[in-house]
Parts: C-alpha cells; sequence; structure tokens
C-alpha cells in the first residue's frame, strides 16, 4: 500500500510526516507491505494512493497549499473513492469550505461541510477528548497550536467531545469525521500517540489486526498523564 504524504514542503510544521510513517509501520506490523511516497507541492498528488496524510502549517504555505490543492483536484476523488484521508490542523481547515489566512477569507475545498474563521485567543497546549467513534480508548490526546475557530454544520460527526484543551474552539469538540476523511487538530503526531487511532485507519484501509505495543501504551498513558487525567 502507499500512504501519500501531501505536501510535506507547506504542510508539515508539527511533525504530522509521522502520522505517514506510523500508518506504513502499522500496516507492515500486520503483514500488509507500505510505503510512505512524498508529493511536493510543485507536482500532482499522485493518484495511485491508498490513503493520503496532511499535516498543519503557518498561514502563508496554508493558503498557498490549499490553492494547488483546488487546481490540482484530486482529493476529492480521493474522497469520493472512500479512500482513507487524515488532515491535521491546517489540512483540517483547508478540507472545509472556508478559512482565514493572514487575516483574509480563503476558499477551502469543500470536502468538509465546516467552516473556520479567526478565534479571540489562540490555542496552545495539551488537549484531551473522549471519542465519539469507536476506539476502543476511552480518550485521545494531542497537542493544540491554532487561533481558528471550526464550526461543524449540522448534523456533521465530530471526532471527540474535549475534556481539556480548547479543540475546534466551540461546541466542546475536536475534530470531524465524514465519510473516510478523519480530521482533527490534534499534533503529536496524532497517530503514534493514539493506538486506537492507528487501528482505525488500518480498519479503514481493509487490513485486520491490532498494532499496540508496550512502547505504544508508554507513550499514551505518558501523554495521559501530562496532560492531568
Amino acid at each position: 500500500m502507499k500512504i501519500i504524504y501531501v505536501y510535506p514542503d507547506l504542510l508539515s510544521t508539527y511533525g504530522d510526516r509521522g502520522n505517514a510513517l506510523v500508518l506504513a509501520w502499522a500496516l507492515r506490523r500486520v503483514g500488509v507491505e507500505a510505503e510512505v511516497v512524498e508529493s511536493p507541492s510543485d507536482r500532482p498528488v499522485p493518484r495511485d494512493g491508498d490513503a493520503y496524510v496532511l499535516g498543519g502549517g503557518e498561514d502563508g504555505p496554508q493558503a498557498l497549499a490549499a490553492e494547488r490543492l483546488r487546481a490540482d483536484g484530486y482529493l476529492a476523488e480521493v474522497a469520493a473513492s472512500s479512500r482513507p484521508i487524515l488532515a491535521i490542523c491546517a489540512a483540517f481547515q483547508i478540507l472545509g469550505t472556508s478559512f482565514y489566512a493572514d487575516g483574509i477569507e480563503r476558499r477551502g475545498l469543500g470536502l468538509l461541510p465546516v467552516t473556520t474563521a479567526p478565534g479571540a485567543n489562540r490555542l496552545v497546549g495539551e488537549v484531551v477528548s473522549a471519542p465519539i467513534i469507536p476506539l476502543g480508548r476511552g480518550y485521545l490526546t494531542g497537542f493544540e497550536n491554532h487561533s481558528g475557530v471550526t464550526t461543524l454544520d449540522r448534523g456533521v460527526e465530530p471526532l471527540g467531545r474535549v475534556i481539556s484543551g480548547g479543540g475546534n474552539g466551540v461546541g466542546g469538540v475536536d475534530g470531524a469525521v465524514v465519510g473516510s476523511i478523519v480530521a482533527s487538530y490534534l499534533h503529536g503526531p496524532m497517530l503514534a500517540r493514539n493506538p486506537g487511532m492507528v487501528d482505525l485507519m488500518i480498519a479503514k484501509l481493509g487490513a485486520e489486526g491490532s498494532v499496540s505495543s508496550a512502547l505504544q501504551e508508554q507513550l499514551y498513558q505518558n501523554r495521559i498523564t501530562v496532560a492531568g487525567r
């Protein structure tokens, strides 16, 4: 399987490349050959990926990434084909209908029925949420650093309900789950910190098995402790 890491030159501020690496590692652990293919912003997004991972970025790169992804157009085909997309922070906003960068409202890709506006305060620090979708875990953890307030349209399911931290900045929730798309403000990288999310992504790719390990469990429990849970 090919895990496409989209625009590492623009959307890779917070170590989110680790999500692609962890997903490929997890697939190999359950007996599926997997590789990470990086897709820079000056080339077309590869058409032969099995899963697509996008990360966080600052305002300028985020606006450029949105512009180039709209021109490329292929992520809409990925979503329509039910191949998994994991979008973190800036990518979460880009996949929505609109967001702000450098104080200007920008058009998103429209793959998620969400809108993002500037918030009054920057949300920085550890986040703990209770997953709404079944993950076999009591909590999701991550690190947030953003000033966006992302509002979900009526009927859109969030990834989790925030216990501590900001998350989407409104509604007491973090992220969104729509079809094959999982979006969140949780950096970390998210999959390294949350074994249940790894198993979810494996299942979305049609593979079977769990990859929980002693080291993963130690990291998970450590982050829960740091967040005061």
